[in-house]
């Protein structure tokens, strides 16, 4: 979710002001997913390389995830998405560590839409921290093995990964899980991202052929067998 801050700059706004906008686009993503019949909705809210911002813009963050659990959480209930936290949590304050256990706690009987945000979360560190989980556990370490100790195994890969802010590249997203994911970049700056901006990458998505690695006429066998 990019281009919070370039948001704010562009009306002479404080940078935490498009972090609290861009909650706001957030809120009508996971609804409209909901709407859609998206069964995962993955996010990524603050990655591990976002503490070396400015001070004043980082804690402003952290109040504004603070608020937003205890504005959020009850709507997201109410509607049926059950939330994952995905990150390294050690470097979280106890409160803000307690408020992501609630979230969690609170929403776990719902099954409408799964929705995972990531949080002091990066791609390496995920690998990593599956690998050092295996060797701690005496367990080899294989493909399987791997993607069962990540940190988004309770859910499928990514079907679509949708990148804002007009930058073409993943930044440290889900560089497992991605593997075959398609790619979308939206020149949209993350408040701006609306429901609309939505349904066009679903669309576009929606227009390819996903092969992982077979060719076009394998792909297309099947359903000439199936027609026949």
């Amino acid at each position: 979710m990019d281009g919070n801050g370039r948001w704010a700059t562009r009306r002479y706004l404080p940078r935490v002001a498009g972090h609290k906008k861009g909650v706001d686009a957030l809120r009508h993503c996971v609804r409209h997913c909901g709407e859609r019949g998206v069964k995962v909705l993955t996010v990524f809210a603050f990655s591990s390389e976002n503490w070396n911002r400015p001070p004043e813009e980082v804690s402003g963050l952290m109040e504004l995830l603070a608020v937003a659990l205890t504005r959020e959480v009850p709507h997201l209930k109410a509607e049926g998405v059950r939330i994952h936290f995905v990150g390294d949590r050690s470097a979280l304050s106890e409160k803000v560590r307690a408020g992501l256990l609630q979230a969690e706690a609170a929403t776990a009987g719902n099954t409408r839409l799964v929705f995972n945000v990531c949080f002091n979360y990066g791609g390496r560190w995920d690998i990593a921290q599956a690998a050092a989980r295996l060797v701690e556990r005496g367990e080899p370490i294989t493909e399987q093995s791997l993607d069962a100790a990540m940190g988004l195994a309770h859910v499928r890969d990514p079907d679509l990964l949708i990148r804002t802010g007009g930058e073409q590249r993943i930044s440290n997203f889900l560089l497992w899980q991605a593997a075959y994911s398609e790619l979308y970049f939206s020149d949209k700056l993350w408040p701006d991202f609306d429901e609309a901006a939505l349904d066009e990458a679903i669309a576009d998505y929606a227009r390819r052929e996903r092969r992982f690695g077979r060719t076009s006429q394998q792909i297309q066998e099947p359903v000439a067998k199936k027609a026949a």
